[in-house]
């Protein structure tokens, strides 16, 4: 056999293993090998078939804890077996027998084409390691209740959601800073997710939200029966608005019975009742963590209306422009209160985050996985149970192909000092109706061209002459 062909049936059994050994003549180790290939890729090619959403199926099994080690460990066990198979390859083909300069070429290439081989198998179970290990240092598994001698462990239900239609997550950017303590919520964001559709509202409230008021019965409700009102700060300023509640509830163990780390569920509970509506779990980002992940994924795309300064001594600008932001940028953008208010600070953050859902599709993800992963540990907490993660991402696939509206509660359409509580409410079901009834969809690896599409009738206009309920991104871009 000639070096060439002897290359020829080399490359054909990193193909299709047992391939060299049918042709060296190790006939039944050859027809075990091409059997067993060809049963592993019936059957992915039957559960493929068998499955609905595929793809769906596949995202959410992928960051199951268990399904990741294996994931890990197979892919370095049969990357090291797939090596092994390509050396046993090349010596059954009796190399020996071409002459020695043949011998030197065949053997280094054969070298290249194994670790060629080994190569996929290694980011796999790079990009296993590095998921588990960031997916469990964000979400923490929930504690096993209690069962009683003898009875058997619960199982998990066929519905992850429970009947429930919905999905309400609270998302917080906090703005945390070294020269003063707890965490302001200076960003708040409940997405409600119709679970059948994918059809989302992300709801916008504003940080100087003022008398907020507490569900009945709860300790904050007890300390303040007439809404969240304290003095005025020594420098005028006020630590009462909705971004304090976290903040104030931390400092105040004493509220709760000596309870302390009480923020995050007091806020929930405090937002969850403003809008009417059962907040499911919280996800807190760092606001300046958030500035790695848009630089791990490579920068946004943003148009920028018109110049924005930023800097204490408005040393910085932003220039307008269409053009890719890096994460500073970005976030300054999202975050000047120069020349600026609260209320245009909120919808350049919708800006920007309509521009990630559109732009970090998984294609951009898994290019840049380990920069991404590594930018997601330090940017959020949450206490989203890790289980859940099986159905959520499904849920996440959904929600790039579906409608996705958002409203927010903002001057003229509320007034931030004397908020009108019945109208928010209101407000907010009329927003999740109109979401509710716009047809499903499927998940999808493929982000579709238009992510936010304005819808074409919303129903009568509010008191403020205006329809509070927009897409996403509408007036992104523009003066």
């Amino acid at each position: 056999m000639g070096a060439v062909r002897l290359l020829g049936w080399l490359v054909l059994s990193a193909l299709a293993p047992g391939a060299a050994h049918l042709r060296a003549g190790w006939r039944k180790t050859g027809l075990v090998l091409i059997g067993c290939y060809a049963a592993v890729l019936l059957g992915l090619l039957a559960v493929a078939l068998a499955t609905d959403n595929l793809v769906g199926s596949l995202a959410g099994s992928v960051v199951d804890d268990t399904w990741l080690m294996t994931i890990t460990i197979g892919s370095a066990l049969l990357g090291v077996a797939w090596f092994a198979l390509m050396v046993h390859s090349f010596v059954v083909l009796r190399p020996g027998a071409l002459r020695q300069a043949e011998q030197i070429v065949t053997g280094t290439l054969a070298g290249l084409l194994a670790v060629a081989v080994l190569a996929p198998f290694a980011v796999a179970t790079q990009y296993g390691w590095t998921a588990r290990q960031t997916l469990n240092g964000i979400f923490r598994e929930e504690p096993p209740e209690p069962q009683a001698q003898g009875e058997k462990p619960p199982e998990r239900p066929r519905d992850p959601w429970a009947g429930r239609e919905r999905v309400n997550i609270l998302l917080l950017g906090g703005d945390a800073d070294d020269h003063r303590p707890g965490v302001r919520t200076d960003s708040m964001n409940v997405a409600s997710v119709d679970v059948r559709t994918g059809n989302t509202v992300l709801i916008s409230l504003p940080r100087n939200l003022e008398e907020v008021r507490f569900r009945p019965g709860t300790p904050m409700a007890e300390r303040f029966p007439d809404g969240f009102r304290l003095p005025t700060d020594p420098g005028g300023g006020r630590s009462d608005l909705l971004n304090s509640v976290w903040e104030y509830s931390d400092a105040h163990p004493e509220i709760f019975g000596g309870k302390r780390n009480q923020g995050p569920k007091v806020l929930m509970d405090t937002i969850g009742y403003t809008l009417g509506l059962d907040v499911d779990w919280y996800a807190l980002v760092n606001m300046w963590g958030f500035a790695r992940l848009i630089d791990a994924i490579g920068g946004v795309t943003l148009t920028v209306e018109r110049d924005v300064v930023f800097g204490r001594y408005n040393e910085g600008l932003v220039k307008a422009g269409t053009r890719k932001l890096k994460g500073a940028d970005a976030m300054w953008y999202a975050r000047s209160r120069t020349n600026s208010d609260d209320y245009t600070r909120m919808r350049r953050q919708r800006c920007v985050i309509g521009a990630l859902l559109d732009q970090a599709d998984p294609a951009t993800v898994l290019a840049r996985f380990t920069k991404v992963a590594g930018a997601t540990k330090e940017l959020i907490q949450t206490d989203i149970p890790r289980a859940m993660l099986t159905n959520l991402v499904p849920l996440a696939l959904k929600v790039q192909d579906a409608e996705v509206t958002s409203i927010q509660f903002v001057p003229p359409l509320i007034t931030t000092w004397n908020p009108d509580w019945d109208k928010i409410r209101n407000l907010t079901q009329k927003a999740i109706r109109e979401s509710t009834s716009a047809r499903p969809v499927a998940a999808s690896a493929t982000p579709s061209p238009t992510k936010s599409p304005k819808k074409k009738d919303q129903g009568k206009t509010t008191e403020t002459g205006q329809d509070p309920a927009k897409g996403l991104t509408d007036g992104c871009g523009k003066v």
